[in-house]
């Protein structure tokens, strides 16, 4: 068990590119609080993915199952109105991250992503998060309880300023 604790301090300490990820997921509150050695089993299961300008990366009505962190580019979240009308709620810049939703149930997405430019993304997947929460139950507990504390806030937002249309 020693070479591999040994393997895995080495790829922590000197892997420039986990550095990197490390320094930009502690901007990303889901991730606020987590040790160094937390980053390390959430880099296991997140999923990188390149979106090109105008690719759809999911659309209004499909079943979310992941939450996405946007690294680079610009996304647009578009929903239909109740005239059919598309009308942009959120432009995204790196550091955002949307589908949060997908992470505690299955139901439809309530608007589209698309990528306006080129666009670099982490996935976290609901499934691999069950695993993380079986296995790593200290890091599962710290996302979960930054999803709910998100939550809190936007109902809290939609009750005072209900959306007209």
């Amino acid at each position: 068990c020693q070479p591999m604790k040994m393997k895995w301090l080495k790829h922590t300490l000197f892997d420039p590119d986990f550095n990197r990820k490390t320094s930009f997921l502690r901007q990303i509150s889901f991730f606020e609080g987590m040790s160094r050695k937390d980053f390390g089993k959430l880099f296991n299961i997140l999923v990188e993915r390149t979106y090109a300008p105008g690719e759809v990366l999911f659309q209004e009505g499909d079943i979310g199952r992941a939450l996405f962190i946007l690294v680079s580019g610009q996304v647009e979240l578009l929903r239909k109105t109740a005239h059919k009308e598309i009308k942009r709620i959120a432009l995204l810049e790196p550091g955002d991250y949307f589908g949060e939703m997908s992470l505690l149930d299955e139901h439809p997405r309530t608007a589209t992503a698309t990528a306006v430019e080129t666009s670099k993304v982490y996935l976290l997947y609901k499934a691999q998060l069950k695993d993380i929460v079986h296995s790593e139950p200290r890091v599962g507990v710290a996302i979960m309880s930054h999803l709910a504390q998100l939550l809190a806030v936007r109902l809290h937002q939609t009750l005072k300023n209900p959306e007209r249309e």
